[in-house]
């Protein structure tokens, strides 16, 4: 009975929130009436608020639509467990590397103005990036690793890095290696710096795969960020709220929290073992790194309104941000057979194996099975580091946003168990 009242109260609440994402008298808070069980949803809403209780996890704010409707919304446990600052569904997340797809949206919405091609090489855009070289680890015969330098075959496009196959990568994931190394060494994404002073950086660093060959996590997004601001004549963070948030009216997305609006930020709760919060960026003030990859802020119901822009081809509520042929491009496999997928790509999940592959911006599902989790071929999505994940299923016209704020050992847990209580309530 307990959750029965959760549930009731989450949703009526969401439907406030939610009532601006399309601004639709059909709109429905019946689960019902969008082939759903309310009774079967009572198990998400049960799960996220037994994990509140135990102390697992400090709240999290989730919301479903489908059809455009919005089918669950509950907003569990605490904005600030330690300040008792109840959740809230206008809570500001980091939201980490889900600021990915709206830097690709941004990208393309240049391609669509004939100002960026995708077959480009990024030296097109960025001149201090041609003649890059690779980085290959040698062992010399005292067993020592050693990184020789050897020519790039080819010099990455923006199609490369969009899809993540452009040789660039992170220095903090997966097994350590020299070029790795080498990035930490750079502090290449040191938060004191402009995205052109990230790119100078990077054109002295060697890349860690031949472009073009591989599948690897990196800094391709904040290049892209980059590619942008030259591009547009525009700051990134300037770009994103002129051409994707003012259109779609997103109240709480950016690269940063206004200090009236500090109040609505959601934080980690502190560590039982180490007394301490795990580590997150401060949103307060404007950054002087506009991170694409991994800068911006948002709330459930904004990026509900950019993932169901999405879903709808590229419009919401008579505003188009891009063509549907766009969008279907974006969300296509982007990745060529031959493509390897790196030790991080493997964790990932982005193999043929797991039945995911990667569009243009986004992971993308290209079987009904082999992957662990429910969902249909053409879903698409992406999470953060800190917690947050979406994604969008076109073919049950369902969209999933989950909002929390955990250290990465939980990340995925939470990804996995949200995916899996929302398909197995849709009975329809």
């Amino acid at each position: 009975m307990r959750y029965r009242s959760i549930v009731s109260v989450s949703v009526i609440a969401a439907c406030i929130g939610f009532s601006a994402l399309a601004e639709d008298p059909r709109r429905s808070s019946r689960p019902e009436d969008m082939g759903f069980s309310t009774e079967r949803l009572q198990r998400l809403s049960g799960a996220m608020q037994a994990d509140v209780d135990k102390g697992i996890i400090p709240g999290a704010v989730v919301m479903v639509s489908r059809n455009g409707k919005l089918a669950f919304g509950g907003a569990f446990g605490f904005q600030d467990r330690e300040k008792k600052i109840p959740m809230t569904m206008d809570a500001i997340f980091r939201i980490a590397s889900m600021s990915k797809p709206f830097t690709s949206v941004a990208v393309m919405m240049l391609v669509e103005q004939g100002r960026i091609m995708l077959s480009d090489p990024i030296s097109a855009y960025l001149p201090e990036l041609k003649n890059l070289q690779v980085g290959v680890e040698k062992t010399d015969a005292a067993g020592k690793s050693e990184l020789s330098l050897e020519p790039a075959r080819a010099e990455a496009t923006i199609q490369d890095l969009l899809r993540h196959t452009s040789g660039f990568t992170y220095g903090f994931f997966g097994k350590p290696t020299l070029v790795k190394q080498a990035y930490l060494s750079a502090n290449l994404l040191d938060p004191n710096q402009t995205l052109a002073e990230l790119v100078t950086k990077l054109s002295k660093l060697p890349l860690a795969y031949q472009p073009g060959t591989t599948w690897d996590y990196g800094v391709s997004a904040d290049v892209l960020g980059r590619v942008v601001e030259v591009v547009s004549g525009l700051s990134l963070d300037q770009f994103i709220a002129d051409s994707i948030v003012k259109p779609l009216r997103l109240s709480g997305t950016g690269f940063y929290v206004s200090k009236d609006d500090a109040a609505r930020i959601a934080e980690p709760q502190v560590d039982r073992v180490s007394g301490k919060r795990p580590p997150m960026p401060d949103p307060v003030n404007r950054p002087k790194l506009m991170s694409g990859g991994g800068g911006m802020v948002s709330t459930a119901g904004d990026y509900m309104r950019f993932a169901e822009m999405l879903l709808n081809g590229g419009e919401l509520n008579g505003v188009r941000l891009l063509s549907p042929r766009t969008v279907a491009l974006m969300t296509a496999d982007q990745l060529p057979p031959d493509i390897i997928p790196s030790p991080v790509g493997m964790a990932l999940g982005i193999t043929p194996r797991n039945g995911t592959s990667f569009g243009l911006g986004f992971s993308v599902r290209t079987q009904a099975g082999r992957n662990p989790l429910p969902g249909s071929p053409g879903l698409f999505g992406w999470p953060g580091i800190y917690g947050t994940s979406f994604w969008v299923d076109p073919k049950e016209r369902l969209v999933g946003v989950a909002m929390l704020q955990v250290p990465l050992s939980q990340e995925s847990r939470y990804r996995s168990l949200i995916r899996n209580l929302v398909y197995q309530a849709l009975i329809d």
